[in-house]
C-alpha cells in the first residue's frame, strides 16, 4: 500500500470553538453531565462539525475545574436536537463500573509532595543579570546543593521532563496523523424484495440506530491513525484534580508527582491571563507517569469491545504458553496473565503532569481496530498490483474497498442475508479471492464454505454472520461490522484524499464518515502549536549533526523548535526538576553551546551569560569530570594505575588528591596552575560521587589551605633555606611560640612534601635529624647498573639479557665458581671436537674466558634479584670479557709482546665457507650503531683480513659492496642477519646452475678430520692501532657485544668433558636467538646464458637488519625492504629474496642507522622516524605464505617505494625545496636593475611560477598516493595474523654522531603489567607509559636502534625478578 502521509496542504485548519448555546440552568438532552466535563472559557479550537451529524456525542475539549455556578452550561449539540441524547443516558456499552474524576477519594493528595521547602515555589531566583527565560520554582540553596541527596529528598523533585513540543511527538507518532471521526446516518433504505430472498427486512429488522453509530467510535476522545488502522485514546485538562490511579501503578520514590498546591496556583502556563502573576513560564514542563491510569475509571469510561477482549485473552495465553513452566511459581498466577476477569482493571494509559499548571494529559497505546493493519495493507497491495482491466492502480485498490463497504450496507441497513459466490465475475473484478480477503471475512465473522451447485460446479461462498440486536451474539457482530464499517470508511476517505490526483476519472462513491486532522487541536491544549512556540523555517546543519540532536532532545526539546530562550528555559527546568542529573544537563547544554561556536555562529548574550553563571556556580561537563578523574591519577595508564569507579573508597580519593597537590608543589613552572587543577578535580569528583565528607573537605581546604608559600610565611624562612637549617629554625619557632604546634607541624609537613625531602619527613616521625639520608627503592622495582666509563650500552644490554626468563635461569647455577677450578679444567683434544659455536671449533681458552664471563654474569644476576641499594656495580672483569672478544685479545698480546701469538692447541680456528672467526677489522665496524646499510653507490672500503694468501671468495666485489655481510661476520658465530655466498654451495641447492659452475665443500659439513686438514694459518699483520679506543680495546657496536656476550654463553653451558647432557643448557642461545631463514638469489639471464642462475640456501640468523635512511616508513617497510632486496651479482642486477622458515622465539630487529655521505665521504647517524607498534605480525615474510598475496604484495610495494624515491628527491635533495628555489631565482632576477637580461621577461616569469605550483601539486599528489597504497598494502594482509610477535624491549642511542653518544633502554613489564614499562638508564631505573615508547622520534636524537619482539604467550621475558620480603615474612612460623 501507499504509505504517504497526508500532505500540510490537505490538512484542514480548526474552526473557531462552538457558539455558547441559550442561557439554562437544567440540564437538557443535549448537555454534559456537570460530574463529567466542565467547559473552559478559552477552549482550543476544534475541527470544524456539520449541524446535521448522526453522530451525538461531543468533540474534546480543554475544560479546566471549576465550582459549579450559576453560568451557562454549554450545551454538547444543538438543544433541538433530541433524539441525540445517547451521551446523558447509561448505557452498558459505555457507562459500566464507570468513576467519576470529581468524586471520590483524590488517590493524588493523600500524601502529597510538597515543593515548598525553604519557599522554593514561592519565589523567582534571578540570578542572572541578564532578561533570561521566564521559569520560576527555581531554589538557590538546593541548586547549589543539587549533588546531596538528603538535600534531594526533602525537596522530592518531580524528576526529568519535556516540553510541549516533545511531549506532542510521544503521544503520537509525528510521522502519523491522527483523524476526528464522525458518522453521518446513511441515506440507505431496505429493498422490500430481500425478505422474499432470504433478507433481514421483515418487520423485526432494525438497521444500526444513532446509538449503533454514536458507539462504533471506542471513546469521544479516541483518535483514528490510519497507519496502524486503529484508535488512540487522547485527553487534556486543566484541573488540580487528577484522575485516580491505577492499581498496579506504583510511583517510583526517584520521580514524585509535582506538588499539588503549587499546580492549582495557574491554572496554564501558557494564554494570555492564564496566569495570574503574569508570564513567569515560557511554556509547560510535563512529566510521566507511565500505565499511571485506568481507563475503566475515565468518564466516560474506556472499554474494550467484546472482540477485542477475546483478542486480549488469546494474546495472553500464548504468552503463558510461550514460558518455561518450571519457572513459573504460584506467587506468578497473581500477574494478571489468566485473570478470570480482564477487566478487573482496565487498559492503562500514560499520564503527562505539568509541574507549572494545573494542565495534564493522558495517551493511550494504540487501540487495535478490528481488522490487523497487514491484512488492509496486504489487500491495498494485492489490489494495486493486479488491478481489473481498463483501471489505474489506485482505483482498483478504492474499488475493492468500497465494495467491502457495499457488503456492509447491504447486510446492516437493508437486512440483506444471502451468501455471496466467489465466482462471481463482478466478485472477481472488484475484490478478488485472495488470502488477505479470506482472512478481512474470516475476522468480521462471515462464514466460508464449500458448495456444488445443481450442475455439479463446485464453488465458494461467503455468509454474512447472524446480526439480530435480541441476541447476544447478533449484537457483538452488529457491532463489529459497523466498527468495520467506520474505520474502512474513514480509511478509504483518507486514500483518496491522498491519492485525488490519480483518481480525477474515477466516480467514487458516497462515503457516510467524515475527518478532521486533530493534530493542531491536541497541540493547542498542550501549548505545542506552532503559534504558541515557533518553529524553525528551515533545518540549518546545525540541527541536523547529531549529538545536537541527541542534546537537545535530552533537554525535553525538538530540533525544529531551537530557540536560545527555550533552550535556556529547558535546561534549567530540567535542573530545577530533577537536580540529581545537573552535571548531565550542563553538559548537553554546553554540548549546544560549543556547536553553535564550531559551526561558525555566535551564540546569543543570554546563552553565553547562562553558560558564565553556571561556570561560576561551578557547573561541569562529563568531559570536564574525566579530565578530573586523570588529573588525580586514575587510568591505566596515569600514575596510579587504577582505573575509576564506584567501588573506590573515600580515603582513596582523598589520597590521590593529596598526592596530586604534592606533585603541584613541587613543580616551580606550572605548580600554581596544577594546584588549582588538583583542586576544582577533587571537588568534580566529590560532587559527581554524591560524597559530604569530599565535599567538605574541599571547602575547608579551599579556606584554609595551608601551601608552601603559607608555610614559608608560617616559620618565618625564605624558600631558598635548605633542610638543614630549615629544622633548627622550626625547633626554634616552636620554642617561641607552642602553642602554634600544630599550626608549625603543619607547615614543615607542607615544605617536606613540596621538596619531597624524606629527611624532613623523618625528622617528623621521630624528632631526630637523620642527616643525608637515601630515600628506600621500592623492592618490586627493577635495579640499576652503574657505569665503569662509556659502557651504559653495555648495562643496556646485561639489563636486557636479565629480563630473559630461561636464560637468567640458565646461567644461575654458575654463580660463585671458583676461578681456580676453572683454570684446572683440563680439555683434551677430541674433548675440544665435541662441539662447534658459530660453525667451528672452539680454544681451551675461548671456554675458560667464557666460563668466566658466565660465572661473574650469573652473580651479577644475583645481586640485581636481592640487592636492596638502588643500583649495582657490574665488575671490571665482568666488562672486559663482554666488551674485548677474543680476537682483540690476542691482538692487545701480540702487540705488547711484538710477536705472533699462538694457539694454545692444533684444534685451532676450522674456517668454514661463511666465516673467518674472528671479528673484521673494517671502519664499518667500529661504529655504534650497526653496519652501514648496503650502497651499491657506497665507494669500495677494504676489508682487513688474516691472511692476503687465503683464497678469497668470487663474491669478494659483493663484499665491498656490502651485499655479503656474512662472508666476514663481525662475530666468532654465524652471522646475526646472513647473506647468501653464491660461491659456497655447501648449503645451496642450484636449481639452474651455468655450466662452469662447480659444487664446492662446506667444512661445516663435513667430518673433522677433514676439518684438521686445512693448511695452517700464515702469521698475522701486525695490528693497526684504532683511535676509536674505549674503556677496553676498541669500540663495537651493540651488536657486536651481543654476539660475543652469546658466543661465550653458549660455550660455558656447554659439557665439553662429556659428562652428562649439557645440549639442552648450551642450545639456550640458539633455542631463544635464532631462527632459520631462506635465502634465493635469481640473476638476471643474458646473451651468454640461456637462463637465469637461481641459488638457494637455509641459514641461522639473530637479527633481521633494517635500513634507515629515509623517513615516513614503518617496522613492515623496513623489513620489506630486507625480504626483497636487489644486489650486485657478477656484475650483473642480481635479486635476492629471503623468506623465514622458522622464526626464533625472540625477533631482533637492528634498525641501521649509520649511513654513508657520499659528498663529504663520512658516515652519518640517520634520525629518520620508523614507525613500530606494541604487535607485530611476521606472516607475510614466512616461507609458508600465499604466493598470490606475496606477488601482489610485492607489486603494490615496488609502486609505493617509487613514489616515496620521487617524493625524497623533491623534498630532501640537496637542491630542495624545489618550489623555493624556483621563487629565489625568480625574486633574484627580477631585482637585477644594473643588468639587461634579455631572456627575463614575462613568458619565464609565469613559467617559473607555474613551475612553483607545477611542484607543489606533484608533492601532493604524491603523498596522498603514498598513503593509499600503504593503506592497500596492509589490506592485503590484514587477515593473516597467525603469527603475532610482542615487542618487549626497545634500545634507544641518544647521540647525532654514528661514533658515539648515550645508550638506554626500555623493558616492557611482562607478563604481569604489559601497559607498563621500565626505563633502565644506568644506575636509573623509572616507570614509564606506553606512549613515551611509542613516541614518534621525529626532530629528537635520542632513536630506537634495536628492537625486540617475542612470539606472543611464549612466556618468554620476566621483567621483573625480585625477592619480595613479604613472602619471608610469610614463610616464618
Amino acid at each position: 500500500m501507499d504509505s504517504t502521509e497526508t500532505s500540510t496542504g490537505t490538512r484542514r485548519r480548526p474552526t473557531p470553538p462552538l457558539p455558547t448555546p441559550s442561557t439554562s440552568t437544567s440540564r437538557t438532552s443535549g448537555t454534559v453531565p456537570t460530574s463529567s466535563f466542565y467547559a473552559s472559557n478559552n477552549p482550543p479550537p476544534l475541527p470544524s462539525r456539520p449541524k446535521n451529524v448522526g453522530s451525538p456525542f461531543r468533540e474534546p475539549q480543554l475544560v479546566e475545574e471549576a465550582p459549579i455556578t450559576d453560568d451557562q452550561i454549554p450545551a454538547l449539540l444543538p438543544a433541538d436536537d433530541k433524539t441525540n441524547d445517547s451521551w446523558g443516558r447509561v448505557d452498558n456499552s459505555w457507562a459500566e463500573g464507570q468513576a467519576t474524576w470529581s468524586t471520590g477519594v483524590d488517590a493524588w493528595n493523600a500524601e502529597p509532595a510538597t515543593w515548598e521547602s525553604n519557599g522554593a515555589w514561592d519565589q523567582v531566583y534571578g540570578i542572572s543579570t541578564s532578561k533570561g527565560p521566564s521559569i520560576d520554582g527555581r531554589d538557590k540553596y538546593q541548586e547549589e546543593h543539587w549533588w546531596d541527596a538528603s538535600i534531594r529528598e526533602q525537596a522530592k523533585r518531580p524528576g526529568p521532563g519535556v516540553l510541549p513540543p516533545y511531549l506532542a511527538d510521544l503521544l503520537h507518532n509525528p510521522d502519523h496523523s491522527l483523524f476526528s471521526v464522525s458518522v453521518d446516518t446513511p441515506d440507505i433504505k431496505p429493498i422490500a424484495s430481500s425478505a422474499q430472498e432470504g433478507g433481514d427486512t421483515g418487520p423485526s429488522f432494525q438497521p444500526p440506530s444513532v446509538d449503533d453509530l454514536t458507539y462504533s467510535i471506542p471513546h469521544p476522545n479516541a483518535y483514528y491513525c490510519r497507519k496502524h488502522n486503529g484508535w488512540v485514546l487522547l485527553q487534556w485538562k486543566s484541573s488540580s484534580m487528577l484522575p485516580p490511579l491505577a492499581k498496579s501503578f506504583v510511583p517510583d520514590p526517584e520521580t514524585p508527582f509535582p506538588d499539588l498546591t503549587r499546580r492549582k496556583r495557574t491554572n496554564s502556563c501558557v494564554g494570555e491571563g492564564e496566569q495570574l502573576f503574569g508570564q513567569v513560564n515560557m511554556t509547560h514542563h510535563f512529566h510521566r507517569y507511565e500505565k499511571a491510569v485506568d481507563a475503566l475509571k475515565l468518564d466516560p469510561a474506556f472499554r474494550r469491545s467484546e472482540w477485542g477482549i477475546s483478542t486480549l485473552k488469546k494474546q495472553r495465553r500464548r504468552k503463558v504458553t510461550s514460558l518455561n513452566l518450571d519457572t513459573v511459581s504460584l506467587n506468578d498466577k497473581s500477574d494478571g496473565v489468566m485473570e478470570e476477569d480482564p477487566e478487573e482493571e482496565g487498559d492503562l494509559l500514560d499520564l503527562y503532569v505539568c509541574c507549572q499548571c494545573s494542565l495534564y494529559c493522558i495517551v493511550s497505546d494504540v487501540i487495535p481496530g478490528v481488522i490487523p493493519v497487514k491484512y488492509i495493507e496486504e489487500f491495498t497491495r494485492d489490489r494495486g498490483d493486479d488491478p481489473a482491466p481498463g483501471r489505474k492502480r489506485e482505483e482498483s485498490v478504492v474499488s475493492g474497498l468500497e465494495t467491502f463497504l457495499v457488503i456492509m450496507e447491504n447486510k446492516l441497513w437493508r437486512g440483506e442475508n444471502r451468501y455471496i459466490t466467489i465466482s462471481r465475475q463482478v466478485f472477481q473484478r472488484k475484490m478478488g479471492w485472495t488470502l488477505s480477503v479470506r482472512c478481512i471475512f474470516e475476522q468480521l465473522g462471515f462464514v466460508i464454505a464449500e458448495t456444488v451447485t445443481p450442475n455439479g460446479v463446485r464453488d465458494t461462498t461467503i455468509t454474512p454472520p447472524n446480526t439480530d440486536p435480541n441476541t447476544p451474539d447478533g449484537r457483538q457482530a452488529r457491532r463489529k461490522l459497523l466498527r468495520f464499517w467506520v474505520e474502512t470508511s474513514a480509511w478509504l476517505l483518507d486514500y483518496q484524499r491522498r491519492h485525488a490526483n490519480a483518481l480525477k476519472q474515477y466516480t467514487c462513491a458516497k462515503i457516510w464518515v467524515k475527518l478532521d486532522t486533530v493534530r493542531e487541536m491536541y497541540q493547542m491544549g498542550i501549548g505545542a502549536h506552532p503559534d504558541q512556540i515557533q518553529r524553525m523555517p528551515t533545518a540549518s546543519s546545525l540541527l541536523d549533526y547529531e549529538p545536537v540532536q541527541l542534546a537537545i532532545n535530552a533537554l525535553g526539546m525538538t530540533p525544529m523548535t531551537y530557540s536560545p530562550e527555550l533552550l535556556a528555559f529547558a535546561y534549567l527546568a530540567q535542573c530545577r526538576c530533577d537536580p540529581a542529573r545537573t552535571s548531565y544537563y550542563f553538559t548537553q547544554f554546553f554540548n549546544v553551546f560549543q556547536a553553535i561556536q564550531e559551526f561558525g555562529d555566535i551564540p546569543s548574550q543570554d546563552l553565553q551569560s547562562l553558560v558564565l553563571e553556571e561556570r561560576s556556580r561551578n557547573r561541569y561537563t562529563d568531559d570536564d569530570r574525566n579530565n578530573a578523574i586523570k588529573v588525580l591519577g586514575f587510568g591505566k595508564d596515569s600514575l596510579l594505575r587504577v582505573d575509576y569507579d564506584d567501588d573506590i573508597d573515600d580515603e582513596f580519593a582523598i589520597g590521590a588528591w593529596r598526592d596530586c597537590v604534592k606533585r603541584a608543589w613541587r613543580d616551580p613552572k606550572d605548580g600554581t596552575q596544577r594546584l588549582r587543577d588538583a583542586n576544582d578535580a577533587f571537588r568534580i569528583l566529590a560532587e559527581s560521587r554524591g560524597s559530604v565528607v569530599l565535599r567538605k573537605m574541599w571547602e575547608d581546604s579551599s579556606k584554609n589551605a595551608m601551601d608552601p608559600s603559607r608555610a614559608y610565611t608560617v616559620l618565618e624562612v625564605p624558600p631558598e633555606v635548605d633542610d638543614s637549617m630549615l629544622m633548627p629554625v622550626f625547633l626554634m619557632r616552636l620554642e617561641e611560640q607552642p602553642h602554634l604546634g600544630d599550626r608549625m607541624r603543619e607547615a614543615l609537613s607542607t615544605i617536606a612534601e613540596a621538596r619531597d625531602s624524606f629527611r624532613i619527613r623523618k625528622f617528623l616521625e621521630t624528632g631526630q635529624d637523620p642527616g643525608e639520608v637515601a630515600p628506600t627503592i621500592r623492592p618490586d622495582i627493577p635495579r640499576g647498573l652503574n657505569q665503569l666509563g662509556n659502557t651504559c650500552y653495555l648495562n643496556s644490554l646485561l639489563q636486557y639479557f636479565y629480563t630473559i626468563k630461561e636464560l637468567r635461569e640458565a646461567v644461575a647455577p654458575m654463580a660463585n665458581i671458583s676461578i681456580k677450578s676453572l683454570e684446572d679444567e683440563k680439555y683434551s683434544d677430541d674433548d675440544l671436537k665435541r662441539h662447534r659455536v658459530g660453525g667451528r671449533l672452539v680454544t681451551r681458552r675461548e671456554i675458560l674466558r667464557s666460563k668466566k664471563f658466565v660465572s661473574q654474569l650469573a652473580d651479577l644476576f644475583w645481586e640485581l634479584e636481592y640487592c636492596d641499594a638502588a643500583a649495582v656495580t657490574p665488575t671490571m672483569n665482568l666488562a672486559k670479557l663482554a666488551l674485548v672478544t677474543s680476537r682483540d685479545e690476542e691482538d692487545e698480546e701480540a702487540e705488547s709482546r711484538a710477536t705472533d701469538s699462538s694457539n694454545d692447541t692444533d684444534a685451532t680456528l676450522v674456517e668454514d665457507s661463511q666465516s673467518s672467526g674472528r671479528l673484521a677489522n673494517t671502519d664499518s665496524a667500529n661504529t655504534v650503531l650497526g653496519k652501514r646499510a648496503r650502497d651499491d653507490q657506497h665507494p669500495p672500503m677494504a676489508m682487513d683480513v688474516d691472511d692476503d694468501s687465503f683464497p678469497k671468495s668470487p663474491l669478494s666485489d659483493l663484499d665491498k659492496n656490502g651485499y655479503v655481510m656474512v662472508s666476514n661476520p663481525s662475530s666468532p658465530r654465524r652471522s646475526k642477519s646472513p647473506r647468501l655466498n653464491p660461491a659456497s654451495s655447501s648449503s645451496s641447492s642450484c636449481k639452474s646452475t651455468t655450466p662452469k659452475e662447480t659444487p664446492g665443500n662446506d667444512s661445516a659439513q663435513q667430518g673433522d678430520e677433514e676439518a684438521l686438514k686445512k693448511p695452517s694459518l700464515p702469521g698475522r699483520k701486525a695490528p693497526v692501532r684504532s683511535e676509536s679506543v674505549m674503556l677496553f680495546g676498541k669500540q663495537h657496536d651493540v651488536s657486536e657485544c651481543m654476539d660475543n656476550c652469546m658466543f661465550q654463553i653458549e660455550i660455558a653451558l656447554l659439557n665439553f668433558n662429556g659428562l652428562g647432557d649439557s645440549e639442552e643448557k648450551g642450545g639456550v642461545v640458539k633455542r631463544l636467538f635464532y631462527g632459520k631463514l631462506r635465502q634465493r638469489l635469481t640473476a638476471v639471464p643474458d646473451q651468454r646464458k640461456t637462463q637465469a642462475s637461481i641459488h638457494e640456501k637455509q641459514d641461522l640468523f639473530s637479527h633481521l637488519p633494517v635500513n634507515v635512511a629515509d623517513s615516513g616508513i614503518d617496522i613492515y617497510d623496513g623489513l620489506s625492504g630486507y625480504f626483497d632486496d636487489t644486489v650486485e651479482y657478477e656484475g650483473a642486477r642480481a635479486r635476492m629474496e629471503v623468506s623465514l622458515v622458522e622464526p626464533p622465539p625472540l625477533l631482533q630487529i637492528q634498525l641501521q642507522r649509520v649511513q654513508f655521505n657520499r659528498e663529504t665521504l663520512q658516515p652519518y647517524k640517520s634520525q629518520a622516524y620508523v614507525k613500530f607498534g606494541e604487535t607485530i605480525y611476521i606472516d607475510r615474510f614466512l616461507d609458508s605464505v600465499d604466493p598470490q598475496k606475496k606477488a601482489k604484495s610485492k607489486s603494490i610495494q615496488a609502486t609505493l617505494n617509487a613514489r616515496r624515491e620521487r617524493l625524497r628527491l623533491l623534498t630532501e635533495h640537496k637542491h630542495a625545496p624545489f618550489g623555493a628555489s624556483l621563487q629565489n631565482t625568480l625574486n633574484f632576477l627580477t631585482k637585477q636593475e644594473g643588468i639587461v637580461l634579455p631572456q627575463l621577461d614575462d613568458e619565464l616569469a609565469a613559467q617559473l611560477n607555474d613551475d612553483q605550483e607545477f611542484v607543489k601539486v606533484e608533492i601532493e599528489e604524491l603523498r596522498g598516493e603514498i598513503g593509499k597504497l600503504k593503506e592497500e598494502l596492509e589490506d592485503v594482509w590484514k587477515n593473516d595474523t597467525a603469527f603475532p610477535y610482542e615487542l618487549t624491549s626497545v634500545f634507544i642511542h641518544r647521540g647525532s654522531s654514528p661514533s658515539f653518544g648515550h645508550y638506554f633502554f626500555y623493558s616492557r613489564h611482562l607478563p604481569d603489567k604489559p601497559d607498563e614499562w621500565f626505563k633502565y638508564n644506568d644506575s636509573s631505573v623509572t616507570e614509564v607509559s606506553k606512549d613515551e615508547v611509542l613516541a614518534d622520534t621525529t626532530g629528537s636524537t635520542a632513536n630506537p636502534y634495536l628492537l625486540v619482539f617475542a612470539r606472543k604467550d611464549s612466556d618468554i621475558v620476566q621483567t621483573v625478578k625480585r625477592l619480595d620480603p613479604m613472602t619471608l615474612a610469610d614463610a616464618e612460623p
